[in-house]
C-alpha cells in the first residue's frame, strides 16, 4: 500500500470515527435530557419542564393531544394546585431501561424509558391535594422522539402510557382500571382551559394487555415487533 493510500485510509477511518462519536455525544445527551426530564417532575417544577420541548412539540397523555409549547404549558398547568416542590408531597420519578437510537444526520432520535414513580403525601401535611393518595404507586412507559432545535436537544414528540397506578397498601393487583391522580379528558380547549387540542382512544391499561410500540426493530431479526392493544 503506497502512503497516499495509507492516509486516504486514515482519513476515511479517522471520519468514521469522528462520526461514532458524535452520534455517542448525541445518544447522552438525549438520554440525560430525558433524566432531567424525570428530575424537574420529581420537584413539580413545571416551567423547566416546558422548556425541554421543541417549539413544534406534540405530546399523547391519556385520552389527549397536545400541540407545541402552548399544549405543554396547559398539561403542565399544575392541575393538582402544585408549581414547584412543596412540604410533605412526594412525586419520585425512576427513569430507567433507556434505548436511544440517533438518526444518520443527527438531526432527530428516539427514546424508549421505563418510568416507576413513587409518590404520596406525608401524615403531617394539612393542606393536602385531595386527588393524591397518601401512599402509591405508579408505573409507565415513554416513547418519544427528540429534535435538535437550534442546535439544542429537545422532545419533539411525548408519548407516555400510564401501566398502572395503584395504591401502596393494595399493590398493583388490586390497580383500578381508571388512574388515580389523573382523569381522561372529558372536553377539548378552549372550553376545558387545561385541555387537549384532540381526543385519542383512551390507552389501555393493567390488568389489560397492551405492548407500547418498539421504536426499533429487533436486533437479532430485524424485524419490527407488532404493537398490541
Amino acid at each position: 500500500m503506497s502512503v497516499d493510500e495509507q492516509l486516504r485510509a486514515m482519513r476515511r477511518e479517522l471520519e468514521a470515527l469522528r462520526s461514532e462519536v458524535g452520534l455517542q455525544a448525541d445518544v447522552h445527551a438525549v438520554r440525560t435530557l430525558q433524566f432531567k426530564y424525570g428530575y424537574y417532575m420529581d420537584k413539580c417544577l413545571f416551567a423547566e419542564v416546558i422548556d425541554l420541548f421543541a417549539e413544534d412539540a406534540v405530546l399523547y397523555f391519556l385520552n389527549g393531544i397536545f400541540h407545541g409549547k402552548r399544549g405543554a404549558r396547559r398539561l403542565y398547568g399544575g392541575g393538582l394546585g402544585l408549581d414547584g416542590p412543596a412540604y410533605g408531597v412526594l412525586f419520585e420519578h425512576i427513569l430507567a431501561q433507556d434505548i436511544v437510537d440517533v438518526s444518520p444526520d443527527r438531526k432527530t432520535a428516539k427514546g424508549r424509558f421505563r418510568c416507576f414513580l413513587q409518590g404520596g403525601v406525608h401524615a403531617s401535611k394539612q393542606d393536602a391535594p385531595p386527588r393524591i393518595p397518601a401512599q402509591f404507586l405508579e408505573a409507565g412507559i415513554y416513547e418519544n422522539e427528540y429534535a435538535k432545535e437550534d442546535g439544542v436537544w429537545k422532545i419533539r414528540l411525548f408519548d407516555y402510557r400510564i401501566v398502572y397506578q395503584a395504591r401502596l397498601e393494595q399493590g398493583w393487583a388490586h390497580a383500578g382500571l381508571e388512574p388515580l391522580i389523573v382523569s381522561p379528558y372529558a372536553t377539548l380547549y378552549p372550553e376545558n382551559p387545561g385541555g387537549p387540542d384532540e381526543f385519542r382512544p383512551d390507552p389501555p391499561r393493567w390488568p389489560h394487555t397492551f405492548i407500547m410500540p418498539f421504536h426499533y426493530p429487533h436486533p437479532v431479526t430485524g424485524k419490527l415487533v407488532p404493537p398490541v392493544g
